[in-house]
């Protein structure tokens, strides 16, 4: 062993050649699954336990080499929580079973072996990039430092050998980007940044937990696709940890699905989603959001009169300028330009693009809660400029707005009882109300989304770390909806939430359209969410409408290439 760089590196002897270049890196040849061969990964009876609580039970599977393996389930199912133990990576937790690499007991090896195989011949890529790299180092650094730890290479070797990583997961000027840090990339290019450095010290085995839930639809497609070639190239195999179906149908070979850390099923993917034998798989089959919305037919005078009027709406921000010039003055960028439409009342309009297109600066010039030119008429009434400053006439005018946003958990504050979430609203809109009025209005609307006290016995006084995902939306749904706005925007209502309880909240506020005749705005970049929410669409891309009309004239006959891209990303 060597101390280089304040670490322990291997000897030389383990070590690639100096002239040795980055192909090599990638050069394993290719390995096809199959099912006669010793498996590369073999799990036999696998036992999770934090304290007294078992949360994965006997759980058994192989994985070939060159095999994707899709592991799926929702939230809480014990899918992530087995791909840890899989490392000895889950925190405090007791491990028991079998976990064996190419024959060898993974759950028997000493720590400072097991740091052997840790990003060595089982590397991971975790979720979330911006939280899993260094935000102090460059995203070259982070990759070179995997390239010296593992390979032994020079600073001088290991920067060059990132950069070429780097350019094969499909970075742009890949030279110029390793000098970035990780804020200063895009979510796709931060995701790519983490493959290079999983794939920098060649793995037999890639855990992919949740790689591209964060991502577009065409991101997604992007990294799947990056993922499938640099695995046909290497031979490595593959366990993806997610609950997206679409993702696994396009990517897997087989697939594992997983209900209360129990494995229920398992097999060729063709087979087990054109044959779910459990009931739990065919629900989750069967999760996908389904169209039931008041359908307005052609022509007709009564649904025209518009809730919401948008006319040469544009929004642009300040930038500062390179050089001297930036002393002087700065320049604009332009994030949303001359964007009309209207929303006829209890319809849906949705907007769909991908990070960046604007359509969420779109949401907030209608919340009023940006500077914006153009013409913004809610039920008759107009923000007054500049449309943040909170005078009264912007204080009534934000009752007949609401918004919904993507994550409930982060948007509800963490401090406050659902009695104070839901009912703040009301203190500010109605504060002639008795505090026994407030109450009997937050119990009302707690059950119009389906939360009553028989259900949680001291709902008003509970908070909302004690409720699931999908309950804490219905706690959002509630807080917007008891001030009886006109228009809910509605902000990725469900991108942060596994596909059956996207599936019931959809279905929560199609009802609750029906009933109350409610006009959403929906922000979202799930095409399947647009096909079951909306009437009409619109298209944005780089701040511009690229293509609007019904849903079914747009996303069944699409005419923009950019419209057309989006749509076939959206497909299994």
């Amino acid at each position: 062993m060597r101390w280089i760089h304040g670490r322990w590196i291997p000897d030389a002897h383990h070590s690639l050649a100096i002239t040795e270049k980055i192909s090599d890196l990638m050069s394993l040849a290719p390995t096809t699954s199959s099912a006669s061969g010793s498996p590369l990964l073999q799990v036999r009876d696998l036992h999770v336990r934090f304290g007294d609580k078992e949360v994965v039970h006997g759980v058994s599977f192989d994985i070939h080499e060159g095999e994707k393996l899709a592991l799926v389930g929702e939230s809480g199912s014990g899918k992530t929580v087995t791909a840890l133990s899989l490392l000895r990576l889950a925190g405090d937790a007791k491990v028991t079973g079998e976990v064996k690499l190419s024959g060898r007991d993974l759950l028997t090896l000493s720590e400072r072996e097991l740091r052997g195989v840790r990003g060595g011949e089982i590397a991971m890529v975790f979720q979330e990039p911006m939280t899993a790299l260094n935000p102090l180092m460059s995203v070259g650094e982070q990759v070179a430092e995997v390239l010296q730890l593992k390979q032994a290479l020079s600073a001088h070797q290991a920067m060059n050998a990132a950069i070429e990583l780097l350019a094969s997961t499909g970075i742009p000027d890949p030279a110029r980007r390793a000098k970035s840090f990780p804020h200063q990339l895009s979510g796709g290019q931060r995701q790519r940044a983490m493959i290079a450095m999983a794939l920098a010290s060649k793995p037999r085995l890639l855990l992919a937990d949740e790689p591209t839930t964060a991502l577009d639809v065409t991101l997604r497609g992007q990294i799947l696709d990056l993922l499938s070639d640099l695995q046909r190239q290497t031979g490595m195999a593959v366990l993806l940890i997610t609950h997206d179906l679409v993702l696994v149908r396009r990517f897997a070979d087989r697939v594992a699905v997983m209900e209360h850390g129990v494995l229920v099923e398992q097999g060729p993917v063709s087979e087990v989603f054109h044959h779910p034998q459990q009931p739990y798989t065919q629900r989750l089959i069967g999760s996908a959001p389904v169209r039931d919305v008041i359908e307005v037919p052609p022509g007709d005078v009564s649904a025209t009169e518009p809730a919401l009027q948008v006319k040469d709406l544009s929004v642009s921000y300040p930038v500062p300028l390179p050089g001297i010039r930036g002393w002087f003055k700065h320049g604009q960028f332009d994030a949303v330009k001359h964007v009309a439409f209207d929303i006829p009342r209890a319809q849906t309009l949705g907007v769909v693009g991908e990070s960046g297109s604007g359509k969420s600066t779109l949401a907030q010039a209608v919340l009023g809660l940006l500077k914006f030119e153009g013409h913004v008429e809610l039920s008759g009434h107009q923000w007054q400029q500049p449309a943040q400053h909170n005078s009264q006439h912007n204080k009534v005018m934000r009752r007949h707005v609401q918004v919904v946003f993507q994550d409930p958990f982060s948007s509800l504050s963490p401090r406050l009882t659902v009695e104070g979430i839901v009912g703040e609203g009301l203190r500010v809109h109605a504060a002639q109300l008795s505090e026994e009025e407030l109450r009997q209005r937050v119990l009302k609307v707690l059950t119009d989304v389906g939360l009553t006290d028989a259900q949680f016995p001291g709902l008003l006084s509970r908070y909302p770390h004690e409720f699931s995902g999908g309950q804490r939306q219905r706690l959002a749904i509630a807080r917007a909806l008891i001030v009886e706005p006109d228009l809910l925007v509605l902000d990725e209502p469900t991108s942060a939430l596994d596909v059956t309880i996207q599936q019931q909240v959809l279905g929560l506020l199609q009802r609750l359209q029906k009933e109350h005749q409610l006009t959403y705005l929906l922000i979202t970049h799930d095409v399947a969410v647009v096909r079951a929410m909306a009437h009409e669409v619109i298209v944005m891309k780089d701040g511009e409408v690229l293509e609007s009309g019904s849903v079914r004239e747009v996303l069944d006959a699409p005419q923009h290439p950019y419209t057309q891209k989006l749509v076939a990303a959206a497909l299994p």
